[in-house]
Order: C-alpha cells, then sequence, then structure tokens
C-alpha cells in the first residue's frame, strides 16, 4: 500500500500520482449478487432542481452493496478477496461466512485474504472484528462507527479515518472524533476495530482537470465572474469584489460562520465542539 509517481510525459502526468493498488487480492473480481446499478443524477433531487453543486458525467460505476450494520454474529468470516471500490476511498473486503453467505463490508487498515472476522459481543478485540462499544476497552481505535444501535456504521468511513473510544459512562460510550469533537453515542452502538483502510488515500495528486471530470467533478466558477442573479459577487463594471465579506451562492458566510441548526437534537450528546480554522472553538448558539 503506497503511492506511485508517474513520469513527467506532459504537464498533466508531471507531479502526479495514484495509488499503487498493492493490497488489493490480485484476480479478485465483483460479486455479481452485490452490484446494484447506479443511476446518475448530476447532483439534482427528485424535483430536478440542482441541490449539489457542480456534479455530472463521470465514468460508469456499478455500487457495491456494503453491510454497514455487521448484525450477523455468533458466525465466523473469511475474508475472501480486498478489493476496490469505486464509490468510495477506503478499500472493501468480501467476506464468506461459515454458512455460506457473502457480505462486503469496508476494510480495515492491514487486512487481507484468508483472515477471520467476527461479529457481535463474544468476538474479539481485533481489527477487523465489529461489536458493541460497551464491551471494548477504553482507548480502542474504531471506524465505521453507528450513532444509533442498529441503524448502520455511519461515522470514520472514509479512507485512513478512525476515532478512539476515550470513557464509557454508564449507557453511553464517549468518542473522540477525526475532527477534533469529543461526542458520546449509546454504548450499544456497534464499530469497527482498527482504522479503515488506504491511509495514503490523502497524498494521490491529481495532476490534472480530466482525472476530477472522471469522478464526476465539474468545473468550479468563481462567484465574481457571474452576474448579479447568479451569485452575491457578481456584476460591477469591471473586476470587483463586491464590497463584502465572501458568501456562497445563497448568501451565507465563507467565512468559518455557524451552519449547524441550533435545536438539532444531537447536539446534546456534543461533549466538546471542533475547531474552526478562523474563529477557534465553534459554540452552539
Amino acid at each position: 500500500m503506497g503511492i506511485r509517481q508517474y513520469r513527467p510525459t506532459s504537464a498533466g502526468r508531471r507531479n502526479a500520482s495514484v495509488s499503487d493498488f498493492a493490497e488489493l487480492t490480485p484476480g479478485a473480481k465483483p460479486e455479481k449478487a452485490l452490484l446494484e446499478r447506479q443511476k446518475k443524477k448530476g447532483g439534482r433531487n427528485n424535483q430536478g432542481k440542482i441541490t449539489a453543486r457542480h456534479r455530472g458525467g463521470g465514468h460508469k460505476q456499478q455500487y457495491r452493496i456494503i453491510d454497514f450494520k455487521r448484525d450477523k454474529d455468533g458466525i465466523p468470516a473469511k475474508v475472501d478477496s480486498i478489493q476496490y471500490d469505486p464509490c468510495r476511498s477506503s478499500r472493501i473486503a468480501l467476506l464468506v461466512y461459515a454458512d455460506g453467505e457473502k457480505r462486503y463490508v469496508i476494510a480495515a487498515d492491514g487486512q487481507k485474504a484468508g483472515d477471520t472476522v467476527q461479529n457481535g459481543a463474544d468476538a474479539p478485540p481485533k481489527a477487523g472484528n465489529c461489536m458493541p462499544m460497551k464491551f471494548m476497552p477504553a482507548g480502542t481505535e474504531v471506524f465505521c462507527i453507528e450513532m444509533q444501535p442498529g441503524r448502520g456504521g455511519v461515522l470514520c468511513r472514509g479512507a485512513g479515518t478512525l476515532a478512539t473510544l476515550m470513557a464509557r459512562e454508564g449507557d453511553w460510550a464517549q468518542l473522540s472524533l477525526p475532527s477534533g469533537e469529543i461526542r458520546r453515542v449509546p454504548g450499544n452502538c456497534r464499530a469497527t476495530i482498527g482504522r479503515a483502510s488506504n491511509p495514503d488515500h490523502n497524498a494521490v495528486v491529481i495532476g490534472k482537470a480530466g482525472r476530477n471530470r472522471w469522478k464526476g467533478i465539474r468545473p468550479y466558477v468563481r462567484g465574481t465572474a457571474m452576474n448579479p442573479i447568479d451569485h452575491p459577487h457578481g456584476g460591477g463594471e469591471g473586476r470587483t469584489k463586491g464590497g463584502r465579506h465572501p458568501v456562497s451562492p445563497q448568501g451565507k458566510s465563507a467565512k468559518g460562520g455557524a451552519t449547524r441548526r441550533p435545536r438539532k437534537p444531537g447536539n446534546s450528546s456534543i461533549i466538546r465542539r471542533r475547531k474552526s480554522r478562523r474563529y477557534g472553538q465553534l459554540k452552539l448558539r
């Protein structure tokens, strides 16, 4: 697992890099029963309105059905292969359970074909196993963490991410997240021990605009280059900054202002907010 540098045969190749995919199992093919057709939406919702800007095009992909719940307890599973997933930055592992069922899960860093993993409270605390956090020792590194019991992992699913189980208090588990936020979640919530695979993902240099187009990311346009109807920074005779602090197309501050809803139910579970680059500690209103 590492980064491979391209030869500078062109301006786009110079300084560009790509993962060497050394951790993938050679010759492994996607499990057809766990594939779904992925229809492109171009950032539009069910009404046809753009809700995510700069999306469209991209290479055709098939979605791998991932088991985020890891609720098959008491049955050991063998890692058949480590595979590439075009829909996420981390690698995925194809598990074959003792009863013959196959499931995809997010692979732990260092996991390889032939390893044995297990789910449930009786699973040993080793990398790749999934269990409720109330049975984990303090200081355990975890990823793919549930926020509500039985809903499936939603936190720390990206490449190389992990959280640290700091303490257990009654029915709650206290986590230190990668953003610096300290949050408590119910102790019955499950998490996978270890860290998500492919930690070198952030070191990959795209190198040229075309590689982002392959991923379905379209070009960004500066607000000052638009008309006043399209962006608050638009319009004016000649180049101008607009005489105001930078804002989003919807008029929200682009300098790190609070965007979280003040009465969001999950606010009570946050023990310490993450730090903002500009304003230091963010405070809940």
